[in-house]
């Protein structure tokens, strides 16, 4: 049997995003959906009052989203599931058997304008399934997927990702490479050894490398190759990816830390995503310390 996708459920407006996008890629790759909502009920004691009330209230919500999803596309499969404890633990332990975790985001923020961390966060953290991320306010759907490139296994599996999603849909690949240059004052303080050129080209064979083979994997796919060395990674797949269908990312990439399990660049993104975003963990990587 296939693996499902799995929603997470909570109610809001980025949920309903996330239940949306589910629901159509459902359709098209014929799989089924599990809508998940938990209840975070570790302070509550069994004979607490409104335990039995919330655990309704939970139900009552998963009901109303199948018989929705019944209505928008009858030939789904929708199964609901209600859990407990945190939202990140119930989806940790599901995503070992989903085909990928699907999850809403937000724009609330804190009141100097800071975004607030997102629980997405925690759950592309622990789940053992790509994790894709869906903005609330989706506009007319775009065109085209943007993948994050750093020369990393994490983002050579997020080429891969990327290119199936791309040939699968008819849309063109954009890989795109994005570093910042040192500043310019910094850079008259150097010797004159050449070192930006020689990061550059580095670079542009590492952009070149990590599409290799996709045009004989994929004829008919279109593959742009972007070299951006003005902005910072993050910012530059947020940009790039404005109008796009959708924007893959790995996880972590050459520059993070070993013992983390999210780069920063992934974090950065996922604090403002643009569009439909996944962050590929097809399989594990074990790094050096």
């Amino acid at each position: 049997m296939s693996k499902p996708i799995v929603v997470g459920i909570n109610g809001s407006a980025g949920s309903e995003a996330a239940m949306s996008w589910s629901l159509h890629r459902a359709a098209k790759l014929k799989l089924p959906v599990i809508a998940v909502h938990a209840v975070d009920d570790r302070w509550m004691s069994p004979d607490f009052q409104y335990h039995e009330l919330i655990r309704e209230s939970g139900m009552e919500l998963l009901r109303q989203v199948q018989e929705d999803a019944a209505k928008k596309e009858p030939g789904v499969a929708v199964d609901v599931q209600l859990r407990h404890g945190s939202a990140g633990s119930a989806l940790k332990e599901i995503s070992k058997e989903a085909a990928m975790l699907v999850i809403g985001s937000h724009h609330r923020h804190w009141a100097d304008g800071g975004p607030i961390t997102d629980r997405a966060l925690q759950v592309v953290t622990a789940s053992d399934s790509p994790v894709a991320v869906i903005p609330q306010a989706q506009g007319p759907q775009g065109r085209g997927v943007v993948v994050g490139v750093d020369g990393s296994e994490e983002s050579l599996q997020a080429v891969a990702f990327a290119a199936a999603e791309a040939d699968r849909e008819g849309d063109e690949l954009t890989a795109l490479l994005a570093f910042r240059r040192p500043a310019r004052w910094v850079q008259s303080g150097m010797p004159a050894s050449g070192l930006a050129e020689v990061i550059e080209e580095e670079d542009k064979i590492v952009l070149a490398e990590s599409v290799a083979g996709l045009r004989d994997k994929y004829p008919d796919l279109v593959v742009n190759q972007v070299l951006d060395k003005d902005t910072d990674p993050a910012k530059a797949l947020v940009e790039a990816a404005a109008n796009a269908r959708l924007l893959v990312i790995g996880s972590r990439g050459r520059g993070g830390f070993s013992r983390l399990l999210l780069g920063s660049t992934a974090h950065a993104v996922l604090l403002r995503v643009p569009c439909p975003t996944v962050v590929t963990r097809v399989h594990k990587i074990k790094h050096e310390e």
